[in-house]
């Protein structure tokens, strides 16, 4: 794939936004996933790369319509001319595929006309029974204000602030034959973002999903990139009920990949779809149990609002204790001396300043800083609130604190002595013993796998504990717990066991001598084998 450096900036490395090629291994893999291999007569066989970059895919399908040719006896040359298409907006691209083409298939003749140079997503296409590629990622920010627009108006998935690789899965499905299969390598983003939204629509509405191969940690290409790649398999025939799904740690893997059966999509929400605990019952969310998620207090002024020296200069009646993500670091809970100044009374309106003459003072002295935020031009009567209210009665209640991004393993409850602030999510609901258990739960591998799922991940693999994805987690019910059960979980809790806290979950969700555990725990992963019909 590939991307015009006319149109797109530059990447770092000297090369274009876009600019990612794929090994020959994984376009092999591909290739024989829709079934293009030369043990099939592939002369009637119509295929299209969208974005052929310097050849890769093209190389590849070159050499097996060769094959082809030899086997069955029809003309390669015309086949090529009638069957095989792919575009390329950058034309130095263009000219390096040609080449290419021309250095390992010196007889082919033609290959400047099926060889594009054109914008794909603005050329006119005719249906095709294969399309196979690894589509641009360009993200929105890149896609230039003009083209952006005129996307906008032509594509059904630009949706929020979407990656053009989303428009090129568009117009090739809708170039799709009935029974047409459609293999991309791309980015995972649209699975899980919002801006895949309309795209997990068409696709989950429209065709059939065949496989989806995770390969996050697969060299999939020939250079290092935060691509988070998938390979989607899917076919033009009415949606089925179920599809394979595996994870390759490396390309080797997929030469002998096992597969598990999930439960294909319905509609845009693909949440709970890839995770080997997307069949098990009994499991409820952490709100309908009686908890309740937050995050904490965004000031819009920290340096002002939070300081350890706020008690030498306020009323200390308007200071609260509180925490941060660097307070939770490394495992360790560590408070840092910092309080939090609540302008806010019991009532949730803003305290009289001339109540507290150091505040106000203080206050005062930084009005200008603090006139200039948002909240304070919209309503220059409430200059020193803070962004998000305060809720005071917070502080002394019970609560897990789970930083946005956090590499640790455990979980802190707060037993109501802090404030959170801003890039902490809590929460609340309930006693200290049953926040604890629900820590426990949180900490466990089974959680840690639909988290995995759920959320896109930063840089060093760490899962986001955000509320929406919180909101979406299943778990037992806790109150329905056996007393034995519940103890040893909470002793493993305190003690940080966190082998003992995956056995006893595990458990709890599999073990059918469990009240809780499910009848329909488990999918049982098998090998995949699929095969189309050309005739």
């Amino acid at each position: 794939m590939s991307s015009s450096s006319g149109i797109y900036n530059l990447r770092s490395n000297g090369s274009t936004h876009g600019d990612v090629f794929t090994r020959r291994e994984v376009v092999a893999y591909m290739l024989d996933s829709v079934g293009y291999t030369p043990e099939n007569n592939l002369s009637r066989i119509s295929i299209l790369e969208p974005s052929c970059g310097n050849g890769e895919f093209i190389v590849e399908i070159l050499k097996r319509l060769e094959d082809s040719s030899l086997r069955f006896g029809f003309d390669f040359n015309l086949a090529f001319r009638q069957c095989v298409l792919a575009y390329e907006i950058d034309s130095q691209k263009v000219d390096e595929c040609i080449q290419r083409v021309k250095a390992n298939f010196p007889s082919l003749q033609g290959i400047e006309n099926r060889i594009v140079c054109a914008d794909f997503l603005l050329a006119n296409g005719t249906p095709v029974d294969v399309v196979v590629g690894n589509p641009p990622y360009i993200r929105y920010e890149e896609i230039p204000l003009n083209k952006r627009e005129l996307y906008k108006s032509i594509f059904y998935t630009f949706h929020f602030r979407t990656d053009i690789y989303v428009l090129f899965f568009e117009k090739s499905i809708r170039m799709l034959k009935p029974n047409g299969r459609h293999c991309f390598i791309c980015a995972n983003r649209w699975i899980k973002n919002q801006y895949g939204k309309k795209l997990r629509s068409l696709i989950a509405n429209g065709l059939r999903i065949c496989r989806i191969i995770n390969m996050e940690h697969a060299d999939a290409f020939h250079e290092e990139v935060l691509a988070y790649p998938a390979i989607t398999l899917l076919e033009k025939t009415p949606p089925k009920g179920r599809f394979e799904y595996a994870s390759a740690d490396s390309i080797a893997e997929l030469q002998d990949i096992h597969f598990s059966t999930l439960n294909a999509p319905s509609d845009d929400d693909w949440d709970n779809v890839f995770s080997d605990y997307g069949n098990i019952d009994n499991l409820t969310s952490i709100e309908r149990q009686g908890f309740k998620i937050g995050i904490g207090v965004a000031t819009g002024a920290d340096s002002l609002f939070v300081s350890p020296s706020l008690p030498d200069i306020v009323e200390m009646e308007l200071l609260l204790p509180v925490l941060n993500a660097k307070n939770l670091t490394g495992d360790t809970f560590a408070w840092d001396g910092r309080y939090l100044l609540n302008p806010y009374n019991e009532d949730g309106g803003l305290v009289r300043l001339d109540d507290f003459p150091m505040a106000k003072a203080y206050l005062e002295k930084n009005y200008d800083k603090l006139a200039k935020r948002h909240k304070a031009t919209m309503n220059p009567s409430k200059w020193y609130a803070t962004i998000d209210p305060i809720r005071r009665s917070l502080l002394s209640e019970p609560k897990i604190l789970l930083p946005d991004i956090s590499g640790n393993r455990f979980l802190f409850v707060d037993k109501g002595q802090f404030y959170p602030q801003h890039n902490l999510y809590y929460i609340t609901g309930k006693n200290e013993r049953s926040l604890k258990m629900l820590a426990a739960l949180l900490m466990s591998d089974f959680i840690k796998s639909q988290l995995h799922n759920l959320s896109n991940h930063m840089n060093g693999g760490y899962a986001r504990w955000q509320s929406q994805y919180l909101r979406k987690l299943r778990i037992p019910q806790l109150s329905a717990l056996p007393d034995r059960l519940a103890s040893d979980l909470l002793a493993a809790y305190d003690n940080r066991d966190y082998a003992s806290i995956n056995q006893i979950v595990d458990r709890i969700v599999t073990d059918s001598s469990c009240p809780l555990a499910s009848r329909n725990n488990r999918v049982i992963p098998k090998q995949l084998s699929i095969s189309f019909d050309f005739s």
